[in-house]
C-alpha cells in the first residue's frame, strides 16, 4: 500500500491561473503534460522546467514505483506506459470525485487565512454561505467575487462565497432550513406544469417567501469519448446500443434531467445500461468516460471540454439562484448581486464553453424565470 500525503500552497491574489486538477501532484502533472504534448521536452516547456529535471524526476518515480511510466524511443513520440495511463486516469477520477469537497475545503482555507493575514483593521468584505448543485461557473464566480487576480478591488467590496455542493433539491432544502442564505439549482426550458421538475421543486418554493436571482444558461448533453466513436446522437442510442452509462445521484438536477428526457422519449431507467452507476459531479462523469469506465454520461459541455472529450448537446438549461425575500437587502446578498451584474464577470461567464449569462444578477418573480411555475412567461 502506497502512502499518500496531501499538501497545498498559498499564493498571492494575482498569481497563476487555477490548475487543471484541484490538488497538485508533481508526478501526475508531468504524466499529464507528456500525455498532452507527446514529448518530454514539450512537457518540460509547458511546466516551466528543464528537460534534464523532468527526465530525472521520471527516472526517480519509476525506480520508487518499480514500474515503467513512459514508453519512449529516440526520434519517436513519448507515450505513457499502460501503468502510467492507469495511474493518471485513476488519480484524475479520484480528484474529480472529490472535487466538490476539495472546492469547499479550499474556500474555507482561503477565508481563514484571509482573516489572519488581513487582520490590520481594514474591512475584509462579506461572507455568504451557498448550497448549490455542482457547477463549474460557480467556482469561477467564487474567485471573481473574492477579488482573486483583481488587486485593485478594495477588500471591503469583496465577497467570500462559501460554496457547499450538493443536489439541487438538497440545496433548496438547506435554504429553507436556514443552513444557507442562497441556493443554486437548474431547471429545463421544456419542463411544463405537470413535469417531474414541477412536482419536485414547486413544493419547496413559496410565493412571497422566495425570490429568484438570474445566473446563467448552460448546455447539457452526452459526454462521450473523443470523436464520439459510437456515433451517439441521444439517449435513444444509449438505450438501443446498451452502451455503458454513468449517472448522477438521486436529488441532483442532472438526475432529474435524464429522467425527464427518458420520459419524453418513452424510455425507462431499466432501458439504460449503467443507470445505477453513480458519480458525484460533472467532472467525475467526464473522468469516468476519460478513464474508460463508461462510454457516456450526462453532463455539461464545459466538463467535456476540460477533459478533452466529445460532447453531444441535448438541451440548454437555466441555472438559477434562489434566496429568501427577507435576505435580499442584506449586505452579503447585495455584494453577490453586484458581482453577478459586473461586466467583467459576465464576460468571464460568456467565455466559458457551454455557458452564457442569462438575466445575470436580475432579481425576478418565480413565474418570470421558471417555465413550470403557474402563470410563467416561459422566456
Amino acid at each position: 500500500m502506497r502512502h499518500v500525503e496531501l499538501t497545498y500552497a498559498l499564493r498571492p491574489d494575482a498569481a497563476v491561473p487555477a490548475p487543471a486538477a484541484p490538488m497538485r501532484n508533481p508526478m501526475m502533472d508531468v504524466l499529464h503534460a507528456v500525455h498532452e504534448r507527446g514529448s518530454i521536452s514539450a512537457a518540460a516547456r509547458a511546466l516551466g522546467l528543464s528537460y534534464r529535471h523532468v527526465w530525472g524526476l521520471l527516472r526517480q518515480w519509476e525506480s520508487e514505483l518499480g514500474h515503467e511510466l513512459l514508453v519512449w524511443e529516440r526520434g519517436q513520440a513519448a507515450v505513457l506506459s499502460p501503468v502510467g495511463q492507469r495511474l493518471l486516469m485513476a488519480e484524475r477520477l479520484a480528484q474529480a470525485r472529490l472535487g466538490p469537497q476539495l472546492a469547499s475545503l479550499k474556500a474555507d482555507l482561503e477565508r481563514v487565512f484571509s482573516q489572519v493575514l488581513d487582520s490590520d483593521g481594514a474591512a475584509t468584505g462579506h461572507e455568504l454561505v451557498m448550497y448549490a448543485s455542482h457547477d463549474h461557473a460557480l467556482t469561477a464566480l467564487q474567485d471573481f467575487a473574492a477579488g482573486l487576480g483583481q488587486p485593485e478591488r478594495p477588500r471591503a467590496s469583496r465577497l467570500h462565497l462559501d460554496l457547499r455542493f450538493c443536489g439541487s433539491v438538497d440545496a433548496i432544502r438547506a435554504l429553507n432550513e436556514g443552513r444557507c442564505a442562497v441556493a443554486g439549482f437548474h431547471t429545463q426550458p421544456f419542463a411544463g406544469a405537470l413535469s417531474q421538475s414541477a412536482r419536485t421543486y414547486r413544493p419547496l418554493l413559496r410565493l412571497g417567501t422566495h425570490k429568484i436571482i438570474g445566473f446563467a444558461r448552460r448546455t447539457q448533453g452526452l459526454i462521450v469519448a473523443p470523436g464520439n466513436p459510437l456515433r451517439l446522437r441521444g439517449l435513444d442510442d444509449v438505450a438501443r446500443l446498451q452502451v455503458r452509462y454513468v449517472n448522477r445521484a438521486r436529488g441532483t438536477g442532472t438526475r432529474l434531467l435524464i429522467d425527464e428526457l427518458l420520459a419524453l422519449q418513452g424510455l425507462e431507467p431499466i432501458d439504460i445500461n449503467g443507470y445505477e452507476h453513480i458519480e458525484a459531479s460533472h467532472a467525475a462523469v467526464a473522468q469516468a468516460v476519460a478513464a474508460g469506465a463508461a462510454d457516456a454520461g450526462l453532463g455539461t459541455a464545459y466538463a467535456a471540454q476540460q477533459s478533452g472529450l466529445g460532447f453531444v448537446p441535448l438541451t440548454d438549461e437555466r441555472y438559477l439562484i434562489v434566496c429568501l425575500k427577507s435576505a435580499l437587502t442584506t449586505p452579503a446578498v447585495q455584494a453577490l448581486i453586484r458581482a453577478l451584474k459586473h461586466p467583467a464577470w459576465q464576460s468571464t461567464l460568456n467565455a466559458m464553453p457551454g455557458y452564457a449569462a442569462d438575466h445575470c444578477g436580475d432579481v425576478a418573480a418565480m413565474k418570470r424565470l421558471l417555465p413550470w411555475w403557474p402563470g410563467s412567461s416561459k422566456r
